[in-house]
């Protein structure tokens, strides 16, 4: 999928779990958002100029969730749903106040959510996802994608006690693969596949600022704000627009060379996975891009029809607050 950047379109919501919200965007918003597909929650760092003494008295003692939306006419859409943590006031000069917003995205499930039961002989990987999940439940995470896990029935009960991203981490590493939060569903995906959905197709003309770098870490790509560009799933690039890796000439360096043409090698259709994606944005100012480190999507995995996967998404799409 290709759509023009041409447009564009910010709202930031803040309100309560349940109930009305406060629309911000019409004000000055410097927002830093950062998502991975690590365990490690995604974080939102939001900075509101000249907010009122009313709204910030709401924000501080009233809000607890935010919901950061971005994009462009066509392609629009969330790219933060997280719990408002922490809220601090200041001052940049002597007429401009600033109200800033930490937020995370999952981070009471990732931290307090504990598994208490015990199952009986018989279970599998899927129940033991299930669990976990529902353990997290309580503080607003829920099931989302999961890979298709093994089926091997467990021939005795097993006791399940400790915290829920523990038993997440050892199912994911046991079954390869990898495991996150994201807008408040918890995503399980292959670390030799990826999550179905739409594959946006990133080029100069929807929006690739400069070219596509080979890094030690990654394929690293930056473009203007795009929403479509999901934690696990795919994005397709050119490849001849890649600007190649600087290998070591050093011949003690040459096992580490080896290990940086695995990991951050070409895919031969230009299809690489979204592993990291941070988006910046001002809404008063120039800064409006989005940046992601990719890996290469193996090829033998990919079924033939993954292509006509892709869906534009519907016009104002607006998650709602309750």
């Amino acid at each position: 999928m290709g759509v023009l950047q041409f447009g564009r379109k910010v709202s930031i919501l803040v309100g309560q779990e349940r109930g009305n919200a406060l629309e911000l965007s019409e004000l000055r918003v410097v927002y830093h958002i950062k998502r991975g597909d690590l365990q490690t929650p995604n974080s939102a760092q939001v900075r509101v100029y000249n907010v009122s003494e009313t709204t910030k008295q709401r924000i501080e003692r009233e809000f607890t969730r935010i919901v950061v939306q971005a994009g462009y006419e066509g392609n629009f859409g969330i790219i933060f749903d997280g719990t408002i943590k922490q809220v601090r006031r200041g001052r940049e000069s002597q007429t401009d106040t600033y109200l800033d917003i930490t937020a995370a995205d999952g981070d009471s499930a990732y931290n307090f959510a504990v598994v208490n039961t015990t199952l009986a002989a018989g279970s599998t990987a899927s129940d033991h996802v299930a669990v976990a999940c529902t353990a997290m439940n309580p503080y607003g995470v829920t099931q989302g994608y999961t890979l298709e896990l093994p089926k091997n029935p467990l021939p005795r009960g097993k006791v399940m006690f400790g915290m829920a991203r523990d038993f997440m981490r050892w199912t994911a590493r046991t079954h390869q693969a990898v495991w996150s939060i994201q807008d408040g569903k918890l995503i399980m995906v292959p670390e030799t596949s990826y999550m179905p959905g739409e594959i946006p197709v990133i080029t100069a003309e929807t929006g690739m600022i400069g070219m596509p770098v080979q890094t030690q870490n990654g394929i690293t790509i930056k473009m203007l704000t795009n929403p479509s560009v999901k934690i696990g799933r795919l994005i397709q690039i050119d490849n001849a627009s890649v600007q190649r890796y600087e290998y070591s000439l050093n011949v003690g360096q040459q096992a580490q060379n080896e290990r940086i043409e695995q990991q951050a090698k070409l895919q031969d259709d230009g299809f690489y996975y979204v592993m990291i994606a941070e988006h910046n944005g001002d809404t008063r100012g120039n800064e409006y891009y989005t940046d992601v480190i990719c890996l290469a999507a193996d090829v033998s995995v990919l079924p033939d029809n993954f292509k006509d996967r892709a869906v534009v998404p519907p016009e104002n799409v607006i998650k709602p607050f309750g």
